[in-house]
């Protein structure tokens, strides 16, 4: 619904830019009362007489656009800038009625000055059909009149107001879900037919104009419901803020938008608007959406239990082993158990199936250093980033790591002190794919006359027997689930240096 461009002006204060995209992020209520498009105009020049350039629009949901085309970045009509110099010279709101050139469709248009501080620092116009014979209907009429309202306010830079809290729940509602205006004193003088359906499904069963508001809802939350300390101010609209109630099965969201006029005292209220939303079905769904999440996150945190407990068992085992080999088995299969074991500890930590990998593989780019050789020195350097992975790269890549850094402890530094650096670098390719290099290298004794050959997702699976568990785990994991390719090469001075480059596709998406 909403179109805009950078709004910047020699014109424009910080504070002024501010009040303009608090008024960009509501003036959609606006455009959907007044059943009519907005377009914001800065001047492009600070002495008269004035050029005007269309920064945003914002087109109703409540009935057809008048402006089929983009109005963002265009100059005013010819005909309108007579209207905007005697708008912005005299501080007015001027009426008039306008013939769109694109169309030929008539218009009533009303230009409004943006004042602040005693100046003007733009113009709103509100463009509506013009209906000759046409007899609106109440509903229309009233939300017409809130506009007006609202439009006197804006013209003055009281609303929207900066202590007006934002809200950050979804199902904040608008024009076409439910209007209640208010008199000073909170009881209703209008209801729209949704407003009064949405009442109905929280228990109210007579009418609700000339009734006091809060009163009404007061009698139909339950005592067992905890009511909101600050839902009366929104219901007797003193306050712009945002309530939600809850009865009769039914979740309904409130937003009340004071209107003030000026007196010699100051501001008065003289009344309010309350926009109204029956969003019980989104709860529902939200609710569905966190028990799925509780769900998810307990599966992962048991799974992460049974597979400690399978480490722990094959621990066990491998002390009953009367030869190096079986030990030393079983060790590797407990290493490997426990990196998957990891993995879903993280995933039940949060609420997305996505992994900060690197916090996970900080801990354990060490932890496989350490079985790998207990006692031995061995020190561990983490560069560059790995970033947000999903789980399903997640897991084989902690596999990976933990079987390539075991390699480089036992066979490249070889009982020796040493260090083995593992380096991120997140990137795209030429298909603006995400990809992922991770690079492994230690300072050990190095591959010498031996080379071990390359693999890639097409060709990797061929596997030679010659090739220990280790080496056939990390050659089918690469390709099966990383989509890439790893290469083995000599390190400067010394040492090896093992390549993988990881194509990150979901294969679910």
């Amino acid at each position: 619904m909403l179109r805009e461009a950078t709004i910047y002006s020699e014109n424009l204060s910080p504070r002024d830019s501010e009040w303009l995209h608090l008024l960009l992020g509501d003036w959609q209520i606006i455009a959907d009362a007044a059943h009519g498009d907005l377009v914001l105009w800065l001047p492009q020049n600070i002495e008269p007489p004035h050029q005007f350039m269309s920064v945003a629009q914002v087109r109703p949901s409540t009935v057809h656009t008048l402006f089929h085309r983009d109005m963002v970045n265009k100059a005013m009509y010819e005909d309108l800038i007579p209207h905007a110099e005697k708008a912005w010279l005299h501080k007015t709101v001027e009426k008039f009625s306008h013939v769109l050139p694109e169309t030929g469709t008539r218009t009533n248009t009303c230009m409004v000055p943006l004042v602040r501080e005693e100046r003007v620092i733009a113009l709103l116009t509100v463009h509506t059909e013009l209906f000759d014979a046409r007899i609106p209907p109440k509903v229309e009429l009233m939300c017409q009149k809130f506009s007006m309202d609202l439009l006197q306010m804006v013209t003055r830079g009281a609303w929207p107001e900066f202590t007006a809290p934002v809200g950050s729940s979804r199902g904040n509602p608008r024009v076409s879900d439910g209007v209640i205006t208010l008199d000073a004193e909170g009881k209703v003088l209008f209801a729209s037919p949704n407003a009064a359906s949405t009442y109905k499904r929280l228990g109210l069963e007579e009418e609700l104009e000339d009734t006091r508001l809060v009163d009404k809802t007061r009698e139909l939350i339950p005592c067992s419901e905890k009511a909101d300390e600050t839902l009366p101010l929104v219901l007797t609209g003193r306050m712009p803020w945002r309530g939600e109630v809850r009865a009769n099965n039914t979740s309904v969201t409130f937003r009340a938008i004071p209107f003030r006029r000026p007196t010699a005292l100051g501001e008065e209220r003289y009344g309010a608007v309350l926009l109204c939303r029956d969003v019980t079905e989104l709860r529902r769904r939200e609710l569905e959406m966190m028990t799925k999440d509780a769900t998810i996150r307990e599966i992962h945190h048991r799974v992460k239990n049974n597979l400690q407990t399978v480490s722990a068992l094959l621990r066990l085992q491998s002390r009953r082993m009367h030869t190096e080999e079986a030990k030393q088995g079983l060790e590797e299969a407990m290493r490997r158990v426990a990196t998957i074991a990891l993995v879903h500890e993280t995933l039940s930590q949060g609420l997305t199936q996505s992994v900060d990998f690197d916090e996970l593989i900080q801990r354990q780019f060490r932890f496989a250093a350490e079985l790998a050789s207990p006692g031995q020195e061995v020190r561990t350097v983490l560069e560059g980033t790995f970033g947000e992975l999903p789980s399903q790269f997640a897991t084989p890549l902690a596999l990976i790591i933990n079987e390539i850094v075991a390699n480089a402890v036992e066979h490249g530094l070889a009982g020796q002190a040493g260090t083995v650096t593992l380096r991120g670098e997140r990137g795209h390719n030429k298909a603006h794919e995400d990809t992922l290099k991770i690079t492994i290298t230690d300072d050990g004794i190095g591959m010498g006359d031996r080379s071990i050959p390359a693999s890639d997702n097409a060709g990797s699976l061929t596997i030679s027997n010659d090739e220990g568990l280790g080496m056939q785990i990390v050659r089918t994991l690469v390709a099966s689930e990383l989509n890439g390719s790893i290469r083995w090469r000599s390190a400067e001075p010394r040492g090896t240096e093992v390549i993988i480059d990881a194509v990150l596709i979901d294969a679910g998406a």
